[in-house]
Order: structure tokens, then C-alpha cells, then sequence
């Protein structure tokens, strides 16, 4: 067999030139992981005993259930892409959740990473507390990463996402025929965690039913798949986020206080962007290099990003209120970059919601605008073309020097200009027009 990853290998047990359980075996020698299906028209619990213990995942008899079958491979090809992005992500925490990786020099800040530097060795449950965009999830992941289960998974279930019924099966896993379409056992993500941690990202939007569940294993340690009357003893970390406040909804019997009590152990409250605008700066400049680097362009030597906001930019960002706190922070970055033509980032860049509320508004070349729900290509565009044109006027519409000036070959340029529509001869007939008036 070539050797190259596969996320999963279906093998008949009757090849023409060899027999299948040979294969097996010599897969097995080179790979210990790949999920294998074995597939015969020969059925027998001996040959099924036999697959099972050379390697096999699991094992089918022609004619088999095509449904079934394609359910049972995506199952596990799903289940094996989660099991190597984990593996991945056990390579990379320490060094993208290191606590210095982690940006902000405010107090405010400093004080919260005190805290988590604390608590991440420890076996306590954590809440961390603070608006939508503050980061609650980078804060649990390096949580996890300096922790003694840094080596096992770190699952992140994002709570509100999913129907009641469905976060159960996903959190508990289930046993074949607990409900109609159950044509298979799963495990859940407390099985598949055990050792790790489990982030409930939006806690308080669990049901009544569901916190009584997860009340249970975390006092127990114990739970019962969907369908089974077995117990499973597990060891999970519980980090929970929310942006709600969870004592309100248990005032308001939304949330249960037992539960609230278990998970609010410890509670990180992470303070929104406006209340650290100190740590704006610092972000631009992490968020520059790293879109920089994703698009591969305004980098140095050394791989950080040439980009800076000129002065008025600058000062409009420190202004903003930002609702959307760093999430949002980052997504006018990303934008800057995509847009950006020179190293030197102008005011015209930022979105219009800023200008807006800056009081500024931005002159277009037509005399109006894009429209608010415009797409990245088409503002991507409407930049390009308006700094080509810039360009051409200070040329006096000389393409060649045009070229030059913006450092790409006039072929490129020329294929720009018909590309964007730009009317070159048009707009030169008006520019003499003008210069001889």
C-alpha cells in the first residue's frame, strides 16, 4: 500500500491476488490507527472474531445496508479528523495559548492572567464570565494548555447551537436503537474527553433537563449513555463561558442554583475592549502580523507586519466603543489588510460604522459609495480601482509612470485598468479639458 494518510480504508475480505485479512495485517504493521471496514460475502462469527482481532474496526457482510454503511464510515471519518485535530492542537497550545501569546498589557488585564495562572494546574470547575468577543474561549483553551491534561483533547461544545435532544446524544453519546435513527452506538463527547476538558461555551442556554445531567457527572463523575443502562466513570475538566448573567436566570428559574453553585467555583470576568483601550495598540499590531502573514503580503524580514495605522486611523479606533470587543477589533484589522495598498493604512479604509460615529465621511470617486451589503470582492475592488485612478491623476494618465509609482508591471496595470472598467481615455479628454480651461 502507498504510503500516505487515509481517513479510512474499506477492504474485501476476497481479493483477486491475495486475500484481504493478508492486507489487513500488513496495514496494521504500518499504521495502528486508520480505521479499517472489512467487507465479505462470507459471514461468520469465526471470520468476524478473526478480523476483529488483526485490526479491524468493524466488519460487514455482503449484501450489506448502504445507508447504514455510508452513516457508519462518515461517523468515523468524522470521529478521526477530531481525533487528529487534537492531536494537532496538543502540538500547538502551549506555543498560540501560552499565557504570552495572549495580548493586552492593561492592568485590568494582567490581573486576569494572575488568576488563570492559578487555576489552570488545579481540578476546579471555572466560569468565565464576560460579553460576546472578550475571548472567553481563548482563556479556557489556555486554561487547558498549562494544565496537567494539556496531552488529552480539549472539546469546546457551543451550547446554543444545538437542539436539547441533540446536545445530549452529543455530551452522552448513545447505544443503538435509543431513538429511531440511532442505527448505531456513538460515544459522546464526555467519553471521548475523559482525562481532558470540556468548554460549554453560552452555558445558560441549556435546558432544565440537560443542567440535571450535567449536574450528575459533575458531582458523580458518572453518566449513562442515550439507550444504556451501563454507568461510565469519567475524569473531565468543566470550563463554562457566558455572557448572560447566570444568578438572573436562576432568579428567574431558567438556570439551576445547584448547578450554578458547581460551575461558578471560580469565576475569571473578562473585561470588554472599551474598559482596556490600552491594549487596542497591542492588538492591531498582533492582528496586523497575522493577516499579513495568512495573505502574504506587508511582511519584513522576520516575518512581522509592515502595516500601521496612520495617526487619524489610530485615534478613531481608540475612540470606538466596541460592542463587538476584540472580535470585532480583529475583523476591522482583517479588513485593513485585504484593502491596504501602502504600509501606511489611511482613515478611507475603515469600515463606515466607525467613520460614522467618528463624524467622518469619506468622498468616493463616483460621488456615492458601496452599499452597505456589499461583498469583500466588491469592496475589494472599489478600493483597488479608486487607488489605480488616484494613481493615473497624479501621473497626469501616464500608465507607464502609473505602473512605477505602485511598483507592478504596466501589464498587470493594464489588465487592472480593463478589469475595473477604469475609462482611461475618458477621463484623460476631461483632464486636458480642465487644464486648458
Amino acid at each position: 500500500m502507498e504510503s500516505r494518510d487515509y481517513d479510512l480504508v474499506l477492504l474485501d475480505l476476497m481479493l483477486p491476488d491475495r486475500s484481504g485479512m493478508e492486507v489487513l495485517r500488513e496495514v496494521r504493521e504500518r499504521d495502528r490507527d486508520t480505521p479499517i471496514f472489512l467487507i465479505t460475502a462470507y459471514g461468520s462469527i469465526p471470520v468476524a472474531v478473526e478480523a476483529l482481532k488483526a485490526g479491524a474496526s468493524d466488519y460487514f457482510s455482503k449484501p450489506w445496508d448502504n445507508e447504514k454503511l455510508l452513516i457508519e464510515i462518515d461517523r468515523t471519518i468524522a470521529k478521526r479528523r477530531l481525533e487528529r485535530e487534537n492531536v494537532q492542537l496538543k502540538r500547538t497550545l502551549k506555543q498560540r495559548y501560552s499565557f504570552p501569546n495572549i495580548v493586552g498589557k492593561s492592568e485590568r488585564m494582567l490581573r486576569i492572567l494572575d488568576l488563570v495562572t492559578q487555576v489552570a494546574p488545579s481540578r476546579s470547575t471555572i466560569l468565565i464570565s464576560g460579553e460576546t468577543g472578550t475571548g472567553k474561549e481563548l482563556i479556557a483553551k489556555a486554561i487547558h494548555a498549562n494544565s496537567p491534561r494539556a496531552e488529552h483533547m480539549f472539546i469546546a461544545v457551543n451550547t446554543g447551537s444545538l437542539p436539547p435532544d441533540l446536545l445530549e446524544s452529543t455530551l452522552f453519546g448513545h447505544v443503538k436503537g435509543a431513538f429511531t435513527s440511532a442505527i448505531a452506538s456513538r460515544k459522546g463527547y464526555f467519553e471521548m474527553a475523559n482525562r481532558g476538558t470540556i468548554f460549554f461555551d453560552e452555558v445558560g442556554t441549556i435546558g432544565m433537563e440537560t443542567q440535571a445531567k450535567l449536574l450528575r457527572v459533575i458531582q458523580e463523575k458518572e453518566f449513562m449513555p442515550l439507550g444504556s443502562t451501563e454507568t461510565l466513570r469519567v475524569d473531565v475538566r468543566i470550563l463554562a463561558a457566558t455572557n448572560a448573567e447566570l444568578r438572573k436566570l436562576v432568579e428567574e428559574g431558567k438556570f439551576r442554583e445547584d448547578l450554578y453553585y458547581r460551575l461558578n467555583v471560580i469565576n475569571l470576568i473578562l473585561p470588554p475592549l472599551r474598559e482596556r483601550k490600552e491594549d487596542i495598540p497591542p492588538l492591531v499590531e498582533h492582528f496586523f502580523t497575522k493577516y499579513c502573514q495568512e495573505n502574504e503580503k506587508f511582511l519584513d524580514g522576520s516575518g512581522q507586519s509592515l502595516l500601521r495605522f496612520e495617526p487619524e486611523a489610530m485615534q478613531i479606533l481608540m475612540d470606538h466603543n466596541w460592542p463587538g470587543n476584540v472580535r470585532e477589533l480583529e475583523n476591522v484589522v482583517e479588513r485593513a489588510v485585504v484593502l491596504a495598498a501602502h504600509p501606511t493604512v489611511m482613515v478611507d479604509v475603515l469600515p463606515e460604522h466607525l467613520l460614522h460615529g467618528a463624524g467622518i465621511r469619506i468622498r468616493r470617486d463616483d460621488g456615492g459609495g458601496l452599499p452597505s451589503d456589499a461583498s469583500l470582492f466588491e469592496i475589494v475592488a472599489d478600493y483597488e480601482r479608486r487607488v489605480i485612478l488616484e494613481h493615473l491623476e497624479a501621473a497626469n494618465w501616464s500608465q507607464t509612470e502609473a505602473a512605477e509609482k505602485l511598483r507592478v508591471p504596466l501589464s498587470t496595470l493594464n489588465q487592472k485598468i480593463k478589469r475595473l472598467n477604469i475609462e482611461v481615455r475618458k477621463k484623460s479628454e476631461l483632464a486636458r479639458t480642465e487644464k486648458g480651461g
